[in-house]
């Protein structure tokens, strides 16, 4: 590497364009992505990029697969895949805490090797708000082991972040300017990263169990929005316990009677559900017939439903063999919803509006001037100003809502789930990431048959599709992908590569550029997001590495990992998303992520060493 490369204009554009990147970051004053547009019109205007190369950004394989990953992962969550997850880690779990943060977070971790940070996490942030108010283990003490386990699992591949992602791109657009009778960069394997990955998340999962934990509040969470919680409606309406099936037998003394008649019966459960031959409804009409064989969905504590299920000689099942995608809280649940005083509701009943029968909706309480009317609630004349509680399908809470005649004020999933879709959803998934692994194609093409299988199979609509991705992050990077093509290009990566080298005392040993390399890109990272951290850094850690004698991809590696390094700023998407359910401050992100991010740095260097 030739340190005594002189400074051109070109290199000083370059270097002036990634230092007004840096400081319109920094003070936020203009949007990110605005931001990338100035640069990414500036380096068009200046000739630093070709006119023809200057928007190959967003038909890069690194865009191409970050939109992917994106949609894939908003399939895998209309299936509910990730409820069922919830469900699976509370039965392993078996209320022990440390347990279930350890399985959550592993998991967690797993997940974020096939599917975008942020993507995961918006997927686990309802698991977690579900499993704290089924435990009562403060969501504060959940959301950060879970965060940093996704930002360190999605090491597991070069699909897991962005900066992965990218990373290929940029080795490939290195080549063209690598000095004569250097071996040409090649492209990382779906797997290549697979141990420092799981070094990472091994060790974050250890960093929380023996000191983060202990760093943690465990004090009520103020975050938490208590409308979706099991614990709220038990403590404000006495609605409680878990869904169970009961079967009805022939010598049953509900044969023969309405669902009314029964719902009636001393000591009976809230009756949410019913099968009848092959028909499952939910919410099901008052004079629905209940026969031999039928099936009852019943919601109440588990010795008030068996005591219920005895007298009546029913058979008792707490697994939902019939009603699993039905009660799927991905698909339905309770929900509060206020009677304004234009609704046509006022003055009928529940049974006079038959809300089971034309809406799919059961009333379970009324709150009323402070009171809580649980009994015979299908009897009672609505008045404007009552609180609802309801138990649907969101599908069918939406259309009745559209009406006006109640405001609902639970946030709920508007989109239509397809439980019934899961397998299809998951085999196609699982064959994606098979094909991806085999390297014959590329992964950006593998992908994207994922999303086509997912479209063609009706797991996703073409218009879900478009909404699944978030078009902020994908114009971030594809615009500043050609300012990594300047830096490299224009030889300013590679001046001031060579002049670091001719500043450093001799003989400093490569491991210490590498650590030195792994903290200026974390820096970078918490000033100009882990995308731009990236593409600033590769070009120069590669021409780094030329100069010092070190293994070029190694460098680049960890550039792009240690771009995801941030646990204690907003900056990091993932992070981003925690500090406001979690009602973190910065004084304890700082506390605890700031150790962890050095635990990460020497992993990743120590790591990179030891495999290349």
């Amino acid at each position: 590497m030739d340190s005594t490369l002189a400074l051109t204009t070109d290199m000083e554009i370059v270097l002036g364009l990634v230092g007004l990147t840096m400081l319109l970051f920094l003070f936020e004053r203009v949007r990110a992505d605005l931001v990338a547009l100035v640069v990414l019109v500036l380096l068009g205007l200046t000739g630093l990029v070709a006119p023809e190369d200057l928007f190959n950004g967003f038909s890069s394989n690194a865009v191409i697969s970050v939109i992917a990953t994106m949609i894939l992962g908003t399939g895998l969550d209309r299936t509910g895949a990730l409820n069922r997850l919830a469900a699976w880690l509370l039965r392993r779990a078996r209320g022990v805490e440390q347990r279930l943060l350890l399985l959550t977070s592993f998991i967690a971790g797993l997940n974020s090797s096939m599917m975008q940070n942020p993507s995961v996490m918006a997927l686990y942030l309802p698991v977690a708000s579900r499993i704290s108010s089924r435990t009562g283990v403060a969501l504060s003490r959940l959301l950060l082991p879970i965060a940093a386990a996704i930002v360190m699992g999605g090491a597991l591949t070069m699909v897991g972040n962005s900066p992965l992602i990218l990373l290929n791109d940029l080795l490939v657009a290195a080549n063209a300017n690598l000095p004569s009778g250097v071996a040409t960069l090649e492209p990382l394997h779906m797997f290549a990263p697979a141990p420092i990955g799981l070094a990472l998340l091994l060790a974050g999962l250890a960093y929380f169990h023996f000191f983060g934990d202990k760093e943690l509040r465990g004090d009520i969470d103020k975050g938490v929005t208590p409308a979706r919680t099991q614990s709220y409606f038990s403590q404000a309406y006495g609605i409680e316990g878990d869904v169970f099936e009961l079967t009805v037998g022939a010598d049953s003394p509900l044969v023969g009677m309405s669902l009314g008649e029964a719902e009636a019966l001393h000591g009976a459960p809230l009756l949410l559900a019913l099968k009848t031959g092959n028909e499952s409804r939910l919410a099901p009409p008052g004079d629905a017939r209940i026969w031999v064989g039928s099936v009852l969905g019943a919601m109440g504590p588990r010795p008030k439903v068996a005591d219920f299920a005895q007298n009546n000689f029913l058979r008792l099942s707490a697994r939902l063999r019939e009603f699993g995608d039905l009660f799927n809280p991905s698909r339905a649940g309770i929900s509060e919803a206020v009677v304004p005083p234009t609704s046509s509701f006022i003055g009928k009943t529940s049974a006079q509006l038959e809300l089971r029968k034309k809406h799919g909706i059961s009333l379970l309480a009324i709150n009323r001037d402070k009171e809580v009317l649980r009994e015979n609630v299908r009897t009672v004349p609505l008045r404007a100003g009552d609180m609802l509680v309801l138990h649907s399908i969101w599908q069918d809470l939406a259309q009745t809502a559209a009406s006006r005649d109640f405001v609902t004020v639970t946030d709920y999933p508007k989109g239509e789930q397809r439980p019934h879709k899961f397998k299809i959803a998951m085999t196609i998934f699982a064959i994606t990431m098979l094909i991806a692994l085999s390297s014959r194609i590329p992964t950006s093409i593998a992908l994207m048959a994922g999303v086509a299988g997912m479209l063609i199979t009706g797991v996703l609509k073409m218009d879900e599709a478009y909404g699944a991705i978030n078009w902020k992050t994908v114009f971030l990077m594809a615009c500043l992908i050609p300012l990594g093509w300047a830096m490299d290009s224009s030889g300013a990566a590679a001046w001031i590569a060579g002049h670091t080298i001719e500043q450093l005392p001799a003989g400093v040993p490569v491991w210490l550029l590498e650590i030195a390399v792994a903290l200026l890109t974390t820096a970078f990272s918490l000033v100009i997001s882990h995308v731009g951290a990236t593409i600033v850094m590769v070009p120069l850690a590669i021409n780094l590495a030329l100069a010092a004698g070190g293994n070029p991809t190694g460098f680049a590696l960890i550039v792009a990992l240690s771009a995801s390094n941030n646990f204690m700023t907003a900056s990091n998407p993932v992070i981003s998303m925690i500090t406001g359910p979690a009602d973190y401050t910065a004084k304890e992100m700082w506390r605890i992520g700031g150790p962890l991010s050095l635990i990460y740095t020497l992993i990743v260097v120590l790591m990179v060493n030891l495999l290349f």
